[in-house]
């Protein structure tokens, strides 16, 4: 039978973008497809972890929704193998709702996740926001140096003391954020509206995401001495070079 589909917003900047939705539950499966397919999106589907990096390999699709429990390979190895090669941005579905478990997707490098039982049409909004946030802007915006860092905003590509940066998508975000406004310091919530766009949402997004940037951008990630904690108010960006 037909899945019964409320009117859901085409984006025409995004039209024949290529989705890969890995779900091994049919009616979730089926659902996602359909609100998906109503929106404009290329969809290809797997059911289970091999299949999903063969379709990844095969497709190259523009982004991946990813369920976390499936057969063969669990989806926060797939999800880690997806990052270890591929800048494909991730959108987990998980049916484990607590801040632990979202923080292992974060840390596995998902861009974003959504906790099942789940809107499908707010799947097509974060979809879109990804893929969005993903493409380079009609309105380029100039690179620029700063504090042994190199950052090109419309080439999405960021490099310190020469050495290309691999990030994924949200963690390019908060760097190139941070970057814009080096010593200023910002709340989690104050992130998580300007990186995420989220008016509400879990606050440990903001720190799993410094982490693994720290993790890049430090000599010492336990010892921070570029994107600092100011304890009590949230996390500063200090370049080395910047008076």
């Amino acid at each position: 039978m037909p899945v019964p589909l409320p009117e859901v917003l085409v984006s025409s900047d995004l039209a024949d973008r290529r989705v890969l939705v890995v779900e091994d539950d049919p009616t979730v499966l089926e659902v996602t497809v359909a609100y998906l397919h109503s929106a404009g999106f290329l969809v290809d589907t797997a059911v289970d972890g091999f299949a999903a990096l063969a379709a990844v390999h095969r497709a190259r699709p523009d982004i991946v929704v990813l369920d976390r429990m499936l057969p063969g390979i669990e989806g926060l190895e797939v999800c880690r193998r997806i990052r270890a090669v591929w800048p494909i941005p991730v959108l987990l579905l998980t049916a484990l709702g607590s801040t632990e478990d979202r923080i292992a997707g974060l840390e596995a490098g998902a861009d974003d996740y959504l906790a099942k039982p789940f809107s499908p049409r707010e799947l097509v909004l974060r979809v879109q926001s990804i893929l969005r946030r993903s493409v380079t802007s009609l309105t380029p915006e100039s690179p620029f140096e700063l504090g042994g860092f190199a950052l090109d905003p419309s080439a999405r590509t960021v490099a310190k003391d020469g050495s290309a940066l691999t990030l994924s998508l949200r963690e390019f975000d908060l760097l190139a954020f941070l970057l814009k406004h080096p010593r200023q310091a910002f709340d989690r919530p104050r992130l998580l509206r300007e990186v995420w766009h989220w008016e509400i949402g879990d606050l440990s997004t903001v720190t799993v995401a410094v982490r693994r940037v720290r993790e890049k951008i430090e000599v010492d990630a336990a010892d921070p001495q570029i994107l600092r904690t100011i304890w009590g108010v949230g996390y500063r960006l200090d370049p080395p070079d910047v008076a």
